[in-house]
């Protein structure tokens, strides 16, 4: 049984010892939740810390579970009530029920979890920072031994008849919960034994650290004076002011340095980093007052040639910018002259707090630019939003039934003789799309009728202009289509405009936009999402505004759709691989190999309550069937793990296998290629339909 933490926890390095166990150097005694499987040892670890003694519940699906009287009393040992699909009570996994349910029934309903809200407000509680969960987790066979030791003792029920195998799902439970709270922003750490440091949830592209696992971060006030009750009231930090100006200064200490809109710079020697508060176009002034990001990314706009990675510091995240930090290294290529740890940056609440950490190299600031982000805003990117928009005539909108119709049999007029497509039995372009290394690729998952998440990545980091130049390949992985947000899921303008977009793009660009088929790229009445089956209510829109000769159209342009997409720097589809294993030449003849199309479209990963998925095995098989190295990421969409992120890397502990999203309402992301490396790019939300047809046209 494969366990969702494997390769995804680091020891904390800041650590104190409070009666005898090591905890987070930042941890507040009193924020402490202890909870775990049966025979963990959480009552033990209870009595060595002298914490509650009386054990308590909560129910994650109730609302407001964060309220309830069981978590007055810190720390103190908590069972959890987990809801799962098909049963209206939530269990524990002592509950007899659940012990006696076959596993592959058992599936957690996430959905129905509750999060502690997060509030900056003086005058409301932040629930989301009042606790911090401690999962102790040991080994399977270690809690397996425990409890049959303490069942001689006659007084343990949920020991009776106990198995390895249960003890196992037992675990995987809690481990699936603990990394699903930590994805939604729940403070969460685990501990194997008490007699091991604690360690950190750090998966693939998690760059920052919570703030109570970083020595000094959240300094006592000292209410004896003006300062500490400042610091106590209005979270305001003793550490000094640090103002930015166009003289270069250097960093000689902690410092905080305020959010004023404007970018600024970190010299380090000769390696420079620009920090650029995130101000998106369109954002109102409640959003940016809880949403002050900060972008990092090196100096310089972007380029026709040279698209730029990037990275976001949210509030509350900090960050290490240095060497050992991988995916910054990944992005920004550091020299030497960097330390490994150089310097830590914390945002607070949009305010940056700076502190050197290394003396290898002199650390400086200045300010270059003296303007906020949306002064900023080069004209590439606006003439790259007025270059969309004549995509469709001039305004982004539904075309005409006469032009639509024109647009898709010219598209599929290209497919019929699609670039880069081995040819199949008939002399058709098969189901593998084989690209050059050359063009660096911009990687797009599900955007599910989210129009604005892609003309954003369109516009972002001159794309449509490194389309233009044959600089760049966008590969869309299916499933443009049915919007997954509940109100608009009846709904199929959305779908319909997405279309035309990518019409446009791909009759603008045959040979630089590639489009595979997902499970939602067809007419199906079976296809339904939450009882609505959207491919047929699709079908019988486009048939009411844009007649029958164009729903023939569509089914054609599904028909010609290839399912795969390989390159030297990776490999891409739609859902993942067959299971069956499968060869280069049965991709090509798709045609003739329908369970591979089918499996290509609609696999998943596989879990405890999905066991016909895909495996480790079946990646590596792919791998060698395309003669590609173990690096070679293989990314696909199809199956989101929760509903906060956009991008899960290394997921089931497979290195190098990514699922991607791109239509999450706060912004889509991207995979490309920087430096060398695959990385992933997420964008902030921004209303472009709107303020795109709002741009003044040239005279």
């Amino acid at each position: 049984m494969k366990n969702p933490l494997a390769k995804k926890l680091k020891p904390i390095k800041e650590v104190q010892t409070i009666r005898g166990v090591q905890l987070p150097i930042g941890l507040e005694f009193r924020q402490l939740v202890i909870t775990g499987p049966p025979g963990a040892g959480k009552t033990y670890y209870i009595n060595q810390i002298r914490g509650w003694p009386n054990e308590g519940y909560i129910d994650l699906s109730r609302k407001g579970w964060w309220r309830d009287q069981t978590l007055i009393y810190r720390p103190r040992e908590i069972n959890l009530g987990i809801p799962y699909r098909g049963r209206k009570e939530v269990l524990t996994v002592f509950d007899q029920e659940w012990r006696e349910s076959p596993p592959e029934s058992l599936q957690i309903d996430y959905q129905r979890i509750r999060i502690p809200p997060q509030s900056h407000s003086l005058l409301r509680t932040n629930w989301r920072d009042r606790y911090i969960f401690e999962f102790i987790i040991p080994e399977p066979e270690v809690v397996y031994e425990r409890r049959r030791s303490r069942q001689k003792e006659g007084y343990f029920p949920v020991d009776a008849n106990l198995t390895l195998a249960e003890v196992s799902r037992q675990i995987q439970t809690y481990c699936d919960i603990a990394l699903y709270l930590h994805r939604a922003g729940v403070h969460v750490y685990i501990r194997h034994d008490i007699s091991e440091p604690p360690m950190l949830i750090s998966e693939k592209g998690d760059v920052s650290l919570p703030p109570w696992a970083v020595a000094d971060a959240k300094p006592r006030p000292n209410l004896k004076t003006l300062t500490g009750w400042r610091q106590l009231l209005l979270g305001q930090s003793p550490i000094p002011w640090f103002s930015v100006t166009d003289e270069i200064q250097e960093l000689t200490g902690p410092s905080r340095i305020p959010h004023d809109g404007k970018s600024l710079d970190i010299l380090i020697g000769a390696f420079h980093l620009r920090l650029s508060p995130e101000i998106p176009m369109g954002a109102s002034k409640g959003y940016l007052r809880f949403n002050r990001n900060w972008i990092v990314k090196k100096p310089g706009s972007c380029s026709e040639v040279n698209i730029r990675g990037f990275a976001r510091i949210c509030p509350g995240d900090t960050v290490i910018i240095g060497r050992s930090n991988k995916d910054y290294d990944d992005l920004f290529s550091f020299t030497r002259e960097v330390a490994k740890r150089q310097l830590s940056v914390s945002n607070l609440k949009g305010d940056l707090l700076v502190k050197p950490l290394s003396d290898q190299q002199r650390i400086s600031v200045v300010r270059i630019e003296d303007l906020d982000s949306r002064e900023q805003m080069d004209a590439s990117r606006v003439m790259a939003m007025r270059q969309v928009r004549s995509l469709l005539g001039g305004k982004i909108a539904d075309l005409d039934r006469t032009s639509a119709l024109s647009l898709i049999l010219e598209v599929n007029e290209i497919l019929a003789t699609e670039s880069y497509r081995p040819l199949d039995g008939y002399d058709l372009p098969g189901g593998l799309v084989e690209l050059p290394d050359e063009p660096t690729p911009v990687i797009v998952g599900d955007l599910h009728a989210q129009t604005d998440n892609l003309l954003k990545i369109l516009t972002e980091n001159c794309l449509f202009q490194a389309l233009k130049r044959n600089n760049a390949i966008l590969c869309i992985l299916g499933d443009a289509v049915h919007s997954e947000n509940i109100d608009e899921m009846e709904r199929m303008d959305g779908s319909i405009l997405i279309m035309d977009l990518i019409f446009s793009l791909k009759r603008r660009f045959p040979a630089n936009v590639f489009y595979l088929r997902g499970n939602h790229d067809d007419f199906n009445p079976e296809l339904s999402k939450n009882g609505i089956a959207q491919g047929l209510l699709l079908k019988m829109e486009l048939e009411r505004q844009r007649g029958h000769a164009y729903v023939e159209a569509m089914q054609t342009f599904y028909h010609r759709l290839p399912y795969m997409i390989v390159s030297p720097s990776f490999i891409a589809t739609h859902a993942g691989p067959p299971r069956a294993g499968t060869t280069r030449e049965q991709i090509i003849q798709i045609r003739l190999n329908r369970q591979t199309g089918e499996e290509l479209t609609k696999n998943r990963l596989k879990r405890p309550h999905y066991l016909s998925g895909y495996g480790k095995a079946d990646i590596k098989a792919l791998r060698q069937a395309f003669q590609a190295s173990k690096s070679t990421p293989i990314i696909v969409g199809h199956t989101p793990l929760d509903p906060f992120g956009s991008v899960w890397q290394n997921v089931g502990g497979i290195k190098n296998h990514h699922i991607i999203c791109s239509s999450h309402q706060n912004g889509p992301a991207c995979f490309t290629r920087i430096n060398g490396k695959i990385v992933p790019l997420t964008y902030s939300a921004e209303p472009l339909t709107k303020l795109i047809n709002k741009l003044k046209h040239r005279p």
